[in-house]
């Protein structure tokens, strides 16, 4: 028996074949970029660390899904794709209609088979929300949440409260849709405690995913600039420590909930910490020798 239930598990509830995520660069920005909400962005957000290279908003959203299309499509001829609007805020927009007709155009492209949108917990409408659930394919909402924590969310500059998570939720599960959590281990000012207690926090939540990560301090953000001139450090794990908190993670989170990841990596150009020198699948490894070790496998 698995440790915990993961991503393939979840999309296997929902799909008779298998699917790859294809990112998609829509050209938006954030509410806290735009001054709707604040100015400067997430502290720690430099939002080249995690958009592959295909994703250019001049491209638009059909020829970006072809491009990721033709990437996988060489190995895995027979595989459908899910459009994936990953960079900053998708639907961060008071014209509904243009936002709906860039999903449909991903929805178009031969082959994409669903949706998975990500957006903020204060960006999610009613009424985008109700054509969302009108759509005639699967949709999912993956909101940054971050942290359950409201002073680190003020401290990282979110421009949101952990109520804005629950309400908009709530409010997703609500309407019929799959609703995923995107969670950052090692925020300023947390410890394990508090990061456990985000945890607790989403286990209160109609939620069928998690996406977790250890924070990353990324050159040119406002963070690197905030440790470098001292105002404040952030805990640095090795890569045994944090897999050791993953442990404790697994142990905590309910069972019904998938985890799509627990580490990221950004180019090594732009990353500060942690460089532990690891691949994705070494860092697994690690976790699974970690929970060999203590009798959860």
């Amino acid at each position: 028996m698995k440790p915990y239930r993961d991503f393939a598990d979840f999309l296997s509830d929902h799909f008779p074949f298998k699917v790859q995520k294809i990112a998609v660069n829509a050209g938006f920005t954030c509410p806290n970029r735009d001054g709707t909400k604040g100015r400067g962005g997430c502290t720690y957000c430099n939002n080249q660390s995690f958009n592959p290279a295909y994703c250019a908003p001049a491209l638009g959203v059909a020829a970006q899904l072809a491009e990721g299309k033709d990437f996988f499509a060489r190995k895995y001829p027979q595989m459908k794709y899910l459009a994936y609007f990953q960079a900053y805020t998708n639907t961060h927009s008071s014209d509904i209609d243009r936002l709906v007709g860039l999903y449909e155009e991903a929805l178009a492209v031969d082959d994409v088979v669903g949706l998975i949108i990500g957006t903020r917990p204060d960006c999610m409408p009613r009424q985008l929300l109700d054509r969302l659930a009108a759509l005639p394919s699967w949709v999912m909402v993956e909101y940054g949440a971050e942290s359950a924590c409201d002073a680190t969310l003020e401290r990282v500059n979110r421009c949101h409260t952990w109520a804005d998570t629950v309400d908009a939720v709530t409010r997703t599960h609500a309407a019929g849709l799959p609703v995923g959590l995107h969670l950052i281990m090692g925020l300023p000012g947390e410890d394990e405690d508090a990061m456990l207690r985000t945890i607790d926090g989403v286990n209160l939540l109609p939620v069928d995913t998690v996406k977790i990560h250890q924070l990353q301090l990324i050159r040119g953000t406002r963070m690197a600039r905030d440790v470098e001139e001292g105002l404040y450090d952030i805990t640095r794990f090795t890569a045994g420590e944090y897999a050791d908190l993953c442990v404790k993670i697994i142990r905590r989170l309910r069972p019904d909930i998938a985890v799509e990841r627990f580490v990221s990596q950004s180019p090594p150009e732009l990353l500060i910490y942690p460089r532990w020198n690891l691949k994705n699948y070494q860092f697994a490894n690690l976790l699974a020798n970690r929970l060999r070790g203590c009798g959860s496998l």
